[in-house]
């Protein structure tokens, strides 16, 4: 096991979202420490050079003289059903998407070249593929930077819940993402297998310059700015200092960190594969709160005409869980879990373990429990306001939590 740890010295802040104007290139070598220091707490988006890929089992048998293996693919994979987005229909604010045997995916993306990418034809994209869980085969290592990852501790924890944010990528040149920013405004990280990616990112909050008249943001960022950019003739470059766009070329084997809250559009220059996670730790875990918070905030306000119908609340959960993927219910029982496992850790001098591969330091779980108290708190504080505590914890002893953690930083603070 690799223990990760930070000095003592961390302060637990919320994010700052204090953005550079360029994207620093960081190398493999660079301490957790540092990462965590200067890139998860202040919410700083930043490359890895290439390097950790080199010995995945992906980056080897899925990359064949820099170009995707889709033999191998075809082979291994062949009978999986995987997720296909079609880039050419827009479905709401995203693309159409479908299922396919990995199978007639390969052929098709083997035609789609051999036609030379001809743009009649259907752009199709694989995407959010659980190729981990729905295979079990070990393709990649986390890397030690992304080894806090809250939200895939949980549900690797509790497999009953079929489910988690581990995805593999991959298509074609030309396809894309359309503009968006991550479930949960979570943190996300995405290694690029073969091939490259231009990412264009929005720093936080500037989103709000680009809704339209009725308060959407748009598909396509990149037409929108090139458009704008003719009409005003003027060279809107990356980088320049009234410029709230980030832009990267994602070399291959290079990892994108996205912070969290940093909207984007992300294209695939040449044909790409990459695995990517969305994770939540203590270094953003209030943000992901705030944006839940906000959420169950509008779906109440939505349905206040309908408050005098029976079980109210219970329909507001209800909603918040089809619209953002997590509910009040769910949140708690995350944090619970998140929290017991650290003071378990601390109490027993038991090892709190990450993807069987990491186990956390004593300063880190001890930054970990302050900063998810200082949620849980919130949390508390809110489901009283609202008065649904009894519908939200339910299972649990929110009492006997907070009195084992505030005994753990007694004697932290002693």
């Amino acid at each position: 096991m690799e223990t990760i740890e930070i000095n003592s010295t961390i302060k637990n802040n919320v994010s700052n979202n204090n953005s550079n104007k360029k994207i620093k290139r960081i190398h493999p070598s660079t301490s957790y420490n540092e990462f965590f220091t200067n890139y998860l707490q202040p919410n700083q988006p930043c490359v890895i050079q290439s390097g950790i890929t080199n010995n995945w089992p992906c980056g080897t048998h899925w990359n064949q003289n820099k170009a995707p293996n889709l033999n191998y693919l075809q082979q291994i994979y062949g009978q999986s059903d995987v997720p296909v987005a079609n880039c050419h229909v827009k479905y709401f604010n995203a693309h159409e998407k479908t299922t396919m045997k990995m199978h007639d995916y390969i052929n098709y993306w083997i035609n789609y070249i051999n036609n030379s990418y001809n743009n009649n034809s259907p752009l199709l994209y694989l995407k959010d593929w659980h190729c981990l869980k729905d295979t079990n085969k070990a393709i990649y290592n986390v890397p030690k930077f992304f080894a806090s990852d809250w939200l895939n501790e949980y549900y690797l924890a509790h497999p009953e819940l079929n489910d988690d944010y581990m995805f593999v990528y991959m298509g074609p040149k030309g396809s894309w993402t359309s503009f968006h920013v991550d479930v949960f405004k979570s943190y996300s990280w995405s290694a690029n297998i073969v091939g490259k990616k231009r990412w264009l990112l929005l720093k936080p909050g500037c989103e709000k310059l680009y809704y339209d008249s009725y308060g959407n943001l748009p598909h396509d960022i990149e037409t929108l700015i090139n458009n704008n950019t003719d009409d005003n003739n003027n060279n809107n470059n990356s980088g320049d200092d009234d410029n709230d766009i980030l832009e990267i070329i994602q070399e291959p084997g290079e990892i994108v960190f996205v912070p969290s809250g940093y909207y984007h559009q992300v294209t695939n220059i040449e044909d790409t594969i990459s695995i990517n996670h969305n994770f939540i730790n203590s270094c953003n875990i209030w943000n992901i709160w705030i944006e839940l918070k906000l959420s169950l905030n509008d779906v109440m306000n939505e349905i206040k005409d309908c408050y005098d119908m029976d079980n109210w609340n219970d329909q507001c959960q209800l909603l918040l869980k089809a619209s953002n993927g997590i509910n009040y219910i769910e949140f708690y029982k995350f944090l619970y879990f998140i929290l017991t496992k650290r003071i378990d850790s601390l109490n027993n001098n038991k090892q709190c373990c990450s993807f069987d591969k990491f186990t956390l330091g004593y300063n880190h779980c001890i930054f970990d429990i302050k900063s998810a108290k200082y949620v849980l708190d919130n949390f508390i504080e809110d489901v009283n306001d609202k008065n649904i505590f009894d519908i939200v914890i339910v299972d649990n002893n929110v009492d006997e939590l907070i009195e084992k953690i505030n005994d753990i930083l007694l004697i932290v603070d002693i």
